[in-house]
């Protein structure tokens, strides 16, 4: 056993700190393309508000602050040009005079050149992977901000505790290595998952239990063998992002093996998920790790608008349990989950049931 760090999860924790920031509310497009009308974003600012009440209503209310987003952090995982691009494409967005949000309208398609353009409308479509994603005048802030919760929850962990949850808005597990989209700009869970590794960590393991695959999680450590991801989620022909997520994407390289995708069918009830989580937390266990990041999204509930599995709020504390007991040091990153009456409940029944275990 290689593991730096050592606790034993049958001890009760009392409490599990929440890392958030109110600097999410200045990403909030004015709409979103979606059946081709425009119409209100589903991720929208509401969505932290109730699982902060949420929170609160439980008694899970240590709230930490995330301190300074550290920007080399994010290089380790993405491309320098690409954060440097959305650090900037706001203000080159602006300075062409355009009056709407930073949205592609051109990407470079099979046998098309692949070259960063100088225009910011280039730009835009070279690191796109989907159009639903505008880019705001507080974008930037917001995303920053929102892996900066991400590497203070690290830090936590890192010092001594069991577990954490990072409340990050806007998410991150669709951004890649050089690209955006699905609502994603920084990739917060594979920025937690490399500072572990930075700081003396052997392995550690990516559990991605939003409905829509982790294609940027995946594209980011597919060739390594230190980091294995894990990933419950619509099946691909049938939903976002359509183009990566697969059976047969296995890992490349030195990271052949470590990489493993579930993709399930529509209507997937939670007997048949929780069979594939159980397979994915198996070959977690086996993998040896030092310590778990787990992509919280939950929509995978039976009446999120833009999912098709039918899991019920009581199943999000089953799976909790179920991870815990994995006895591992465990941070819980805010993904995805758009049915936002129910998305405080849902999410913080899988953290009670982490704890409950």
């Amino acid at each position: 056993m290689h593991r730096l760090f050592r606790f034993n999860l049958s001890d009760k924790i009392i409490k599990m700190k929440t890392v958030l920031s109110e600097d999410h509310r200045l990403h909030f497009p004015k709409g979103e393309l979606f059946g081709g009308q425009l119409v209100r974003p589903f991720e929208c600012p509401e969505r932290w508000d109730h699982v902060v009440n949420r929170l609160k209503a439980v008694g899970l209310d240590d709230f930490v602050a995330p301190g300074d987003f550290r920007r080399d952090g994010a290089t380790r995982v993405h491309s320098e040009n690409f954060v440097a691009f959305l650090e900037s494409a706001w203000s080159l967005w602006a300075k062409e005079g355009f009056e709407g949000e930073a949205l592609p309208s051109v990407f470079p398609a099979r046998r098309m050149r692949q070259r960063e353009p100088d225009h910011i409308d280039g730009k835009l479509g070279y690191y796109a992977m989907a159009i639903e994603t505008a880019i705001t005048e507080g974008t930037w802030q917001a995303a920053a901000a929102s892996a900066a919760i991400a590497q203070k929850a690290s830090d936590l962990i890192l010092a001594g505790d069991q577990c954490a949850f990072a409340l990050c808005r806007p998410p991150g597990h669709h951004a890649g290595r050089d690209l955006y989209g699905g609502y994603c700009f920084l990739n917060n869970v594979a920025i937690a998952a490399q500072q572990f590794i930075d700081n003396g960590a052997k392995r550690v393991a990516v559990l991605d239990v939003d409905f829509h695959h982790g294609n940027g999680t995946q594209d980011i450590f597919y060739n390594r063998d230190d980091v294995l991801f894990a990933s419950l989620h619509g099946d691909p022909k049938d939903a976002f992002p359509h183009f990566l997520g697969y059976a047969d994407e296995t890992g490349e390289g030195p990271g052949e093996g470590f990489n493993a995708n579930y993709p399930l069918a529509p209507g997937t009830p939670y007997s048949k998920w929780c069979t594939a989580l159980d397979d994915a937390l198996r070959r977690i266990s086996a993998f040896d790790a030092d310590a778990l990041m787990v992509s919280l999204g939950v929509d995978t509930f039976e009446n999120d608008p833009i999912s098709f599995f039918k899991l019920k709020s009581d199943d999000y504390i089953d799976y909790g349990k179920r991870i815990a007991a994995l006895n591992l040091p465990t941070l819980f990153v805010m993904e995805g989950g758009y049915a936002v009456e129910e998305i405080g409940i849902n999410t913080v029944n899988v953290l009670t049931g982490f704890l409950e275990n």
